[in-house]
C-alpha cells in the first residue's frame, strides 16, 4: 500500500491534541508552516524522485596531512585513573588501528597507490533529553540503566563540545581528503519532545541554546526532588549516588546545566536519519495518542515507583508486550495520588514525523546546508524519511526508516521502502556507483515486525532480510548504524557473487565512552578498497574540575559521569577490531 499522502493531509491532521504547538518552540512551528505553506508544484511519490545532488564540503586542508592522530582516540582516550570508588578520568593510552581482513585479503604497498573517494563523519544516539520532561520514566532505574543517567543534564553541552571537535578536525586522518559531510543515526532526541527537537537542530547548524523547560528561573525534576533513588548534586542530602558510588556535591550544577550556553554549528554539511527516540514517545510507545501528548505538556510528573511496579511494567516494555502504552497510561492513572506539580509547558509537546520533517527543511536550521539535511519537500508531501543523496561523484548514501510505527524500540522496515531501497541499489549498481547505507537500527535489533497503523496490510520486514538483500548487490560497501550504543563491526559475506559489505556499529554519544566515527573510503588501485573507521571523542579536556562549570567544564562533567553511572556497561567501547580499523574489500 503507498505511503503517499498529500500535503493538505498531512496539515489537517495537525490538531492541538496532536501537536499542542499553539505556544512554545516557535522556531518549530515557523518551520512547519514554512514547509507545508511553500511546498510548490505536487511532488513526487517516489523519495528519489528528487536527483540526489552533490555535497559541498569545507576546503581541503593543507597538506601535508596524513597521516595524522591528534584530536583522535588513535592519540589519546579518556581513561579511569582509579578502580575503585567514584573514577576520576585523565588521559589514557590511544586505540591502535587493526587492519581486518575478513572479506579480502589486503596487499602490500597499498598505502602508496590509494586514492581517496569519500570522507564523512558519524554521530549516533546524540538523546539530547530535556530531563524535566512529564512523561520520563526516571522511576524505572532500578530495572534499566537508560531509564535515567546522572550525566543526561549536561547532553546539551557535551553534544555541542562534540561539535567543536568535528570543527577542528584537520581533514580525514588516514587518507587527508576533506570531510565532505556529518551523518546523524538517530535518537537525535530522547522523548521525541519539541523542546529538544530544537535543542538538536541548533547544536548541529548553531545557536543559542537554553536547555530548560518549565519554570525558566530554575530546574524542576528528580535531581532535587529529596528522593535517593537520584544523585542530587546541589544538596548535600545522601542519595544512592553519593552513598554507594561516592558521587561528589557540586553546588550550582542545577543551575549551570540549565542556562544558556552556544553551539557554533557543524562547519560541514550534516545529515539526518531517524531513530525510535526521534519518532516514539519514550522510544518505544506508539505515536498520536492524545493522553500522553497532554501529559506531556501537563503540570504533574511521576518521579518514584513501588519496586515491584517498576519491575512489571519494563518487563512488558522490553518483550513488546504493550506496544500502544496502554498499561502505561494504566500505571500513570493509577499513580495519580504520588504525582509531583511541575511547570506545564507547551514546548514539550511530541512531534510528528511531518513536524521532524518540516524543522529540517526550516531555513532557520539550514546552517552549512544541504536544505532539510537530507529530507525534502518531497518527504513532506509523502511522510516518508528516507531518501538518497550523493556524496560524492561515484559514492552514493542511503538514508533508511527503520523506527515501527506500530511501537517498540526495535525496528523494521515496510515493504514500500523495501521496494525503493532495491530500486536504489539496482540503479547504482548500472551506474557504476559504491553505496553506503545510513540507519538507526542494527541488523539484529530490526525484529519487530508489528504492522504499521498507517499502512494496514503492509509487511514489515527484519534484519536479516534486510542485511541478505545488501549482500546480494554488489554496490554496497557498509550499512552504518547505531541504537545498540556499541561499537561493533561485522562482515557480512556477499552472496550470488557480490563482493559483501561490512556494518559498522558506533557506540552512543549519551553512555561512556561518548564517541562519534571519521569513516574513510579509498580505492587500493590493486582490485581492493578500505574503509578506514577512527573514533573521535568531545573535545572537552579528559580531566575534569568539580568546580568548572563554564560550558566546557559541563562537557568534560558529561564524559565522567557517565563513567560512573550505575548500570553502565564496560562493554561498550568494543574490542579493538570493532573501534580503529581498516577494512578491506574486493573492488568489484
Amino acid at each position: 500500500m503507498s505511503r503517499i499522502r498529500s500535503v493538505t493531509n498531512a496539515a489537517a491532521g495537525l490538531d492541538r491534541r496532536t501537536l499542542l504547538a499553539a505556544t512554545g518552540a516557535a522556531t518549530l512551528t515557523a518551520g512547519l508552516g514554512y514547509a507545508l505553506g511553500r511546498s510548490g508544484p505536487a511532488a513526487a511519490a517516489d523519495p528519489a524522485a528528487v536527483p540526489a545532488t552533490r555535497i559541498r564540503s569545507r576546503g581541503a586542508p593543507a597538506a601535508p596531512l596524513a597521516p595524522y592522530t591528534r584530536g583522535t582516540t588513535l592519540a589519546s582516550v579518556a581513561a579511569a585513573r582509579s578502580r575503585d570508588g567514584y573514577r576520576r578520568l585523565g588521559d589514557g593510552p590511544g586505540w591502535r588501528r587493526v587492519v581486518r581482513a575478513d572479506l579480502a585479503a589486503p596487499r602490500s604497498g597499498r598505502a602508496a597507490r590509494r586514492t581517496a573517494l569519500a570522507a564523512f563523519v558519524q554521530f549516533t544516539d546524540l538523546h539530547l533529553v530535556d530531563v524535566q520532561h512529564p512523561l520520563r520514566y526516571e522511576y524505572l532505574r532500578s530495572r534499566t540503566a537508560s531509564a535515567w543517567r546522572p550525566q543526561e543534564a549536561l547532553s546539551v553541552a557535551g553534544a555541542v563540545s562534540l561539535v567543536e571537535r568535528v570543527n577542528a578536525l584537520r581533514g580525514a586522518p588516514v587518507t587527508a581528503s576533506p570531510l565532505h559531510f556529518v551523518m546523524t543515526t538517530g535518537d537525535n532526541t530522547d522523548n521525541n519532545a519539541r523542546s529538544e527537537l530544537d535543542w538538536f537542530l541548533k547544536t548541529m547548524s548553531g545557536g543559542r541554546i537554553t536547555p530548560n523547560t518549565g519554570d525558566p528561573r530554575h530546574y524542576e525534576g528528580v535531581q532535587n526532588s529529596g528522593l535517593p533513588l537520584y544523585w542530587h548534586p546541589d544538596a548535600a542530602l545522601r542519595d544512592a549516588d553519593k552513598q554507594k558510588r561516592h558521587f561528589p556535591r557540586i553546588p550550582g550544577f542545577l543551575e549551570a546545566a540549565i542556562r544558556e550556553l552556544r553551539s557554533p554549528g557543524l562547519n560541514l554539511p550534516w545529515y539526518s536519519t531517524v531513530g525510535n527516540h526521534d519518532f516514539l514517545p519514550g522510544g518505544c510507545y506508539a505515536p498520536g495518542d492524545s493522553y500522553f501528548a497532554e501529559f506531556a505538556v501537563g503540570g504533574r510528573k511521576l518521579m518514584e515507583l513501588p519496586a515491584a511496579d517498576a519491575k512489571q511494567i519494563w518487563a512488558n516494555v522490553q518483550s513488546g508486550g504493550d506496544p500502544r502504552g496502554t498499561a502505561f497510561k494504566e500505571l500513570l492513572r493509577a499513580q495519580a495520588r504520588h504525582l509531583r506539580a511541575v511547570t506545564p509547558d507547551e514546548a514539550r509537546a511530541p512531534f510528528t514525523p511531518a513536524e521532524y520533517l518540516a524543522a529540517h527543511l526550516d531555513p532557520a536550521h539550514t546552517g552549512p546546508g544541504p536544505v532539510g539535511h537530507g529530507y525534502t519537500q518531497t518527504n513532506l508531501a509523502s511522510l516518508t524519511q528516507y531518501y538518497a543523496f550523493r556524496i560524492s561523484g561515484d559514492v552514493l548514501g542511503i538514508s533508511l526508516d527503520t523506527t515501527d510505527p506500530g511501537g517498540h524500540y526495535e525496528g523494521s522496515i515496510g515493504s514500500s521502502q523495501l521496494a525503493w531501497l532495491t530500486r536504489q541499489l539496482k540503479s547504482a549498481a548500472r551506474n557504476g556507483d559504491h553505496v553506503i547505507v545510513f540507519s538507526h537500527h542494527t541488523s539484529t535489533s530490526m525484529r519487530n515486525l508489528r504492522e504499521d497503523p498507517n499502512h494496514p496490510g503492509e509487511r514489515r520486514h527484519g534484519g536479516k532480510e534486510l542485511a541478505a538483500l545488501l549482500a546480494r548487490h554488489r554496490p554496497v560497501l557498509a550499512w552504518v548504524n547505531g541504537h545498540s550504543h556499541r561499537n561493533e563491526i561485522t562482515a557480512h559475506p556477499g552472496s550470488d557473487g557480490s563482493r559483501g559489505y561490512w556494518e559498522i556499529n558506533t557506540a552512543s554519544h549519551v553512555d561512556f565512552p561518548q564517541l562519534a566515527r571519521i569513516i574513510e573510503i579509498a580505492d587500493n588501485h590493486d582490485g581492493t578498497l578500505s574503509l578506514f573507521t577512527t573514533l573521535v571523542e568531545s573535545a572537552a579536556p579528559h580531566a575534569t574540575d568539580f568546580t568548572d562549570l563554564t560550558q566546557t567544564g559541563l562537557a568534560a562533567l558529561y564524559r565522567e559521569l557517565a563513567l560512573n553511572a550505575a548500570g553502565a556497561r564496560s562493554t561498550l567501547s568494543g574490542t579493538p577490531g570493532d573501534r580503529n580499523t581498516e577494512l578491506v574489500l574486493r573492488k568489484g
